[in-house]
Order: structure tokens, then sequence, then C-alpha cells
């Protein structure tokens, strides 16, 4: 049986209980749709979480500590409530007289008190009585539309969610954070080819490229900045390319490091960054201010070409950015799409990385203490699934958390970042390792 309910939506709920994973047990599309079904795979297993969607495409239910049965009573639970979920967010209505919480009803599905019914009187619909034990609006709950298109209800289960020892360990100390600012403004770029190491910036529409620079840079300018466009849009905001040299305070030194912002990736043929204008600037062809058009790439006779790119105009690394909570539903064609990139950079031989960002609204947990993120199987889960689809190490996928909405910095969120960073200027290293020995070959043929 293959859950209905997202990876995304059964994080949400185990928050709620604690480092707990879901198990299903019963899916009334296969078991069926009667009382008699449901207590023959569910009862005397608990605690649960019940779940029932509708024909206008709510996801709404309960979850109770106490194992089902058919005795016909009510049984006492103060831990019960119904959920409902509004996009991501989870609406939670808590019982309100716990005597009767949740009754046993053979003929019936999941039952919670006189309020909420799933697969009522063996039929695929939903009873609904707010205010009988169980506060809640029937608008925000269900929209009022009591057909059932599936049952489903998962028996909690285990401490899992939470990995006790990080799969990746990290330092969380403002010392951390010190010494690596400290690096990266030392940092000099191998072979002393250039001052700079250039990395470019791909990745989907809002996926949060422009986020990224505006987040490292306020990182070493001390406070929140907010330099680069960023928003939210169905398109693209950034619609040229522009080159972003990171100084170490207000008029400070600058880093080692220029971030390539372009415009973002659509699946769409014709929308979006074009695949030709990618590879015209990791050639260095593009000048800065270059205004994209999806329409029509830059050409050789298109004023601002850079005919003849020293190496500094080129790109050393690339990262792709892509949107944690966005994964699991990326369009096959703009999977594709980001395959013939890889393809081409391939060739190339410029390194890549994977730069993941909103790691803390894809899981509860790293939302709740950003210091999860390598404690919460989810996340590695998705880490190692961007590793598959795209086809790079796990190695080469750094999770950040940008700075969207806050004022302030945090320390924890400063170490992901810089650690990003890091990760970046040695791949650009690597890429100037082989660029010098290409070099000592040609000179030895020589």
């Amino acid at each position: 049986m293959n859950p209905r309910l997202t990876r995304s939506q059964q994080i949400t709920i185990c928050s709620q209980l604690g480092n707990v994973e879901l198990q299903l047990l019963y899916k009334a599309s296969i078991h069926g749709f009667t009382g008699a079904a449901f207590h023959q795979e569910c009862d005397n297993r608990y605690p649960t979480v019940s779940v029932g969607y509708n024909v206008s495409g709510f996801v709404f239910g309960g979850y109770t500590k106490q194992p089902f049965n058919q005795s016909g009573g009510y049984v006492n639970d103060d831990q019960a409530f119904l959920f409902s979920f509004s996009g991501e967010k989870l609406l939670k209505y808590p019982v309100t007289n716990t005597q009767y919480a949740v009754r046993m009803d053979g003929s019936s599905g999941p039952y919670f008190g006189e309020a909420l019914v799933l697969v009522y009187g063996n039929q695929s619909v939903v009873h609904s009585n707010p205010g009988n034990y169980y506060d809640f609006s029937a608008a925000d709950m269900h929209g009022n539309d009591l057909q059932l298109t599936e049952c489903e209800v998962y028996q909690v289960e285990g401490e899992s969610l939470l990995i006790a020892k990080p799969w990746r360990p990290i330092t969380w100390e403002f010392e951390k954070r010190t010494k690596m600012m400290n690096s990266i403004k030392s940092h000099t770029p191998t072979g002393c080819f250039v001052s700079q190491a250039r990395v470019l910036l791909i990745g989907p529409v809002g996926a949060g490229k422009s986020s990224f620079f505006n987040s490292i840079n306020s990182v070493f300018r001390g406070h929140v900045t907010n330099q680069a466009i960023t928003g939210c849009s169905t398109t693209s905001l950034t619609t040229q390319f522009r080159t972003y040299s990171v100084k170490s305070g207000r008029e400070g030194k600058p880093l080692p490091i220029i971030l390539c912002d372009t415009m973002g990736l659509e699946e769409n043929t014709g929308a979006g960054l074009d695949v030709d204008d990618i590879i015209s600037t990791l050639k260095g062809h593009i000048p800065d201010f270059y205004q994209f058009n999806s329409s029509a790439p830059l050409q050789l006779e298109t004023s601002g070409y850079v005919k003849s790119p020293e190496l500094r105009d080129k790109i050393h690394c690339v990262v792709y950015v892509i949107d944690a909570c966005k994964i699991s539903i990326m369009a096959t064609k703009l999977e594709e799409k980001l395959a013939a990139i890889r393809r081409k950079i391939n060739l190339m031989g410029i390194p890549q990385l994977v730069l993941v960002t909103k790691v803390d609204e894809a899981c509860p947990f790293v939302a709740h203490d950003i210091k999860n993120i390598y404690k919460s199987s989810y996340i590695k889960e998705m880490m190692q699934d961007i590793s598959a689809r795209l086809g790079v190490p796990l190695s080469c996928v750094v999770p950040v958390k940008n700075y969207c909405e806050e004022l302030e910095l945090d320390v924890n969120c400063d170490i992901l970042l810089l650690t990003a960073i890091t990760q970046m200027l040695r791949s650009a290293d690597s890429y100037f390792d082989d660029l010098s020995g290409r070099i000592s070959s040609a000179q030895i043929k020589e």
C-alpha cells in the first residue's frame, strides 16, 4: 500500500507527537469503506492517526492514543485532537471533553466523539458535527464536502524521525562561525590564476538564488541585508545576469568569491533561462547586467557580447539551487532540463554542487531547531533523492536556511551558510587544480 498522505504532511503531523513515524494500517480504497474492514485492520493498534480525503481536496482527520474496538462505548483520551491541512500548515483542534474523545462503533470507521466520523455507517461519507466534544469550523475542516474519496489510518510507531547521532558531524558554536569566516576571508584560489572564484547559481523560479546571496552578504555585513531583488512570483524576479562580490563589512576587502545570479529555470520551452545562455555564461561571454531573453539567447553580434573572455570572466563552479519543499513535486520537464544542463557542464569539466534551501519549511523538526538538520531522517532521505535525481554525490549536496523573514542573524544559520561557501571555494579550487594540471602537461609536451 502506498500512503496518500504526503511525506511532508506526515512530518508535520509527527511534529505534534514527538520523534515518531507513521505506518499505514488501513486504506479504504483497498480494504473497503466499511466499519468491519476498518476494525479488521486497526483494532487494538495504537496510537493512531486517521485521515480523510474528500472530493474538494481537503485533508483532515484525528489522533488518539486509545486502541479502537467495537464495544459501542466512549473512551477517555486527554491527548486526542482533530486536524486539517491548510496548504502545508496544520490546523489543530484539541478534544474539549476528554471523557467522550473517541467512540467505539462497529458499523463505522474512526469515530471522534460525536464531532467527526470517517466512513460513517458503512459508507464513504463523513459525519460532521462541530461543537460535540471538539470545536472546529466545518468550512476549514472539510469545506462542507462530506463525500470521501479515501480514508487512511496510520499507527504511530517508534522514534525514528530524529537520528540520535548526526549523520554529518557539525560544530554549532560562535567560535566555529568566527573561524569559518576568517578562513573564507583569507582564502586564496589555488594556483593564483584569479583573485576571486566565480560561482554560478542555477535553479527554478523561487528556489532562493538571490536570497542566498543576500544571506551570505548579511553574514559578512553583520546584519540582515536585501541587496538582490527577492520575493514571491510565478516567474523569475531576476531577469538580468548579475555578479555579486561580497565584502567583509561595509567598507571591507572583497571576499575571494563572486556569486553570479541568473534568471530562474522554468519547465516550458521558451520560458525562463535558456540553456544556450547558461553555456555562454559558463564560457564568460555574458556581461554583467545582461538582460536575459527567453526567446532569443545571446548571439555573437549581441551588444555587450564578450568575444575574448579571460579566466576571471568564466565560471569556476556551478551550484544548483533547489527548494527542499518542491523536490518531490518537481515537474518532469524541469528535471529533464536540469539533466541536460548537467550533461553539458560535465563535458566542460566544471565542478557542480547542489544547494538545498528552505529546509526549515520542509521539516518541522528543523524549523523548531536548525541544529536538527543532520538528525532529521526526512532531510537525509530528501537529500539522497536530490542526489539521485541530479546525478551528484551526496557529499556535493549542501542544505541551508536563507534569511527571508528574520531581522537578526542566527549563529546556527550562519554556520550552514558559511559551510556552503566553503564547499564552493573548495570546488572552485578543484577546477583550478585541473587547469594547473593541463597547463603542466602542455608545457611538458612542448
